[in-house]
Formats: C-alpha cells, structure tokens, sequence
C-alpha cells in the first residue's frame, strides 16, 4: 500500500470519528459551555500529545507556524461548537462541510490557478447551504448556522496551512503545538464565556475522554501526517464525508428527522465538493512565472 493510500483511508477514519462526535459534543454542552469544554478537552490532548507524540528541539519558527494553526483551529472549533447550541449536529456538520469548498480557492494565494469547476462546485455549494439555513425566509436564519458557517471558513484556512506545514516541519511538533494552543486560548478566553459550567457528570467526563483522545489527539495526528503526502484539495473533499457520518450518528443516536429540504441542500454541497475536485484539477496547475 502506497503511503497516500494509507493517509488518504487515515483521513476517512478521522472523517467518521469527527462525523460521530457531533452528537458527542452536543450533548456534552447540556453540562459545560463552550468555552469551558473546548479548554479541557484541548488542553488534555495538548498535553498527551506532547507527551506521547512530541520529538525534537523548538524551534521559533515551528512555534510560531503552530500557534498560527492554533489560532484557527481555535476559531474554528469556538464558531462550531456555540453554534452547537442553537442548531441540529447533521446540519452544523454539513454547513462545516463548506470547508471543502473554499479550499480550492484560499490555495490560489499559494500560487495555483482558479478553474472554472471550481467556481461551479462551490456555486452549488451556496445554493445548498442557502437550502440548509433559509427554511422559511430569511427571518428564520438560525444564528447557529451563521456561526457554524463562519466556522467553516477557518477550518478552510486551517486545512490550507496544515498541507504548507507539514511539508516544511515535523508534524509531531506542529500537531502537539496546535492542539495545546487552542486549549490555552480556551483558557484565557473564559472571561467572555460568563457564566462559567462544569458540571462533572458521568456523561460530560465521558465526552471529553471521546474527543480529547480520539476526535483530537488521533485525529490531528493523522491529518497532520496524512497531508504530507495528499494534497488540501483530496484532504478536504474527504472531509465531505464528515457531514454524512453526522447525519446517521444523529438519526440513529438522536432520532433526528431529516426533512427533504435538508437532503437537498446537503446533496447540492456534496455535488459541490466533487464537482470542485475531479474536474477542478487535482492538485492545481502553478502558476508560471
């Protein structure tokens, strides 16, 4: 098995495992707020990853390409998981999904060409999230769904940055700074996050265990390592199938109803996200000169 193969079937997991914590972490925010949980479950897995994972002298320049991933991954998981609060897992999973197509066009600043697949992929990825948040008018957009949306733009810019990365630095130290600096900024975020919950119950214990080890600690580790040798393009259009596993979690775990306008809009911005890959380039061509 080639070493793309075997990131790109890691990178299928990771997106099963983060389809499969939605319902996780919506349930785990009836005991914390957000704030609260994303600092205990990032700081832990911060801190086991440096830990078990970590090799190697700092070096200022890793410290900084790490806090600077920390940073979005930060707001990233702080817009997804508030938004949590006010939306459904299946349908904050597929307004996430977005990422996958604004990929493409955040790597035109690293010197690719914009192809016109592109532009028609994420065209119907619009149209879908538009299906997805505009149930009956405009009056009835859900702020969770804004929130998420804003969300999936900094994970877009996250999964951009991980494919530099990874190819300059260690990826053990660039997952293990990343991961602890969004448990830091959790932390010193709390202030904005009155009043302040943690209520200690079985389940809440049991949800940071699940996303502390797994949905971050493994994952990042294997996104981290797998974007070594795919390109952000086949990272994010993998990471379409994220929404998909978080609408069967949620329909089997939640009894969520999913309503045929849901259905539509999430296969507009799945159409969105292959149409963008296959007959978009894969990877884009540079651009001369």
């Amino acid at each position: 098995m080639s070493q793309r193969l075997k990131a790109e079937l890691l990178l299928v997991l990771t997106a099963m495992i983060w389809g499969g914590t939605f319902v996780v972490v919506k349930d785990a925010l009836g005991h914390a707020t957000p704030l609260a949980f994303l600092a205990v479950r990032f700081t832990l897995a911060g801190v086991l990853l440096f830990v078990f994972m970590y090799r190697g002298q700092l070096s200022g320049a890793v410290m900084a390409r790490g806090l600077l991933l920390g940073i979005f991954l930060f707001a990233g998981y702080l817009f997804q998981t508030t938004g949590l609060l006010y939306t459904t897992p299946s349908k904050s999973a597929f307004i996430t999904g977005f990422s996958v197509i604004l990929v493409p066009f955040l790597q035109v600043l690293h010197g690719f060409r914009l192809r016109t697949a592109m532009v028609a992929g994420a065209g119907l990825g619009l149209v879908g999230i538009y299906l997805l948040v505009l149930p009956r008018g405009l009056a009835a957009v859900n702020r969770g769904d804004v929130l998420t949306l804003v969300a999936s733009c900094a994970f877009a810019v996250h999964i951009v940055l991980v494919g530099v990365y990874t190819r300059r630095h260690s990826f053990r130290q660039l997952v293990a700074i990343q991961i602890l600096a969004v448990g830091l900024l959790a932390f010193s975020s709390w202030p904005l996050d009155l009043p302040f919950r943690l209520n200690w119950t079985v389940g809440l214990v049991a949800a940071l265990a699940v996303t502390a080890v797994l949905a971050t600690g493994l994952a990042f580790s294997v996104q981290n390592w797998a974007q070594q040798f795919t390109p952000p393009s086949h990272t994010a259009l993998i990471f379409a199938l994220e929404p998909v596993f978080a609408a069967l979690t949620s329909w089997m775990f939640l009894h969520e109803r999913l309503g045929g306008r849901l259905f539509v809009g999430s296969a507009l911005i799945l159409a969105g996200m292959v149409i963008s890959e296959l007959w978009g380039g894969t990877p884009p061509s540079p651009v001369e000169g």
